[in-house]
């Protein structure tokens, strides 16, 4: 249980930085690699993941008292997946495009290590106000890191952002950042970065 006195602001500013899912603790990196070869997809994929773990926190706070210890992993994916549902459908229904360019990586949200952690960490063991601006603080930083990612990794490999040409004509795109081994180093340069600027702030 969160001690009281822990400033309410806190609970929503750690997701973007003291303990970002991607950045700090490595968590969600398959959609993480898969869907950020243009902005649009991650940010798509950010958002989703946002509207399944706010609601999925504030569903499973307010009835975690009622919720039998023995069958609490079973009751957490059922929550969220009738949400993932409601976020999956939505998307194909009004932009049908980005939600066949993320192919089934919205469903596969029922599954993801960050949701589903959340719950079991933090959700089921804490109040409803404290539970949402946990999920929010995670959330945001998990899109900010997939919007940051899939933005460099558009520029550099298509010269577009958003789909809009950015670079000069005359640009070479670098193929291999919208292909599997440009996701992996680019991840893998983030997440360097981070460590650094981290070890920085704490001396």
């Amino acid at each position: 249980m969160v001690k009281a006195k822990t400033p309410l602001y806190r609970e929503f500013t750690k997701g973007l930085w003291r303990e970002n899912p991607i950045l700090r603790m490595v968590l969600g990196t398959c959609p993480t690699l898969a869907v950020t070869t243009t902005a649009i997809n991650g940010i798509s994929m950010g958002l989703a993941v946002l509207f399944t773990l706010v609601m999925s926190s504030l569903i499973i706070s307010l009835v975690r008292k009622q919720i039998p210890n023995e069958v609490r992993i079973a009751t957490f994916i059922v929550i969220i997946a009738t949400f993932v549902t409601v976020a999956d459908r939505t998307i194909a229904a009004f932009w049908p495009a980005v939600s066949k360019s993320l192919g089934p990586f919205v469903p596969l949200i029922v599954v993801n290590c960050i949701v589903l952690a959340r719950q079991e960490a933090f959700a089921s063991k804490n109040p409803v106000g404290r539970s949402v601006l946990d999920a929010l603080g995670m959330s945001v930083g998990f899109t900010l890191v997939l919007l940051i990612l899939a933005s460099i990794r558009e520029i550099i490999g298509s010269g577009t952002w958003f789909g809009m040409q950015i670079m000069p004509p005359t640009y070479t795109s670098w193929m291999v950042m919208v292909l599997p081994p440009g996701a992996f180093l680019m991840l893998g340069m983030l997440i360097a970065f981070s460590n650094w600027l981290n070890a920085k702030l704490e001396k």
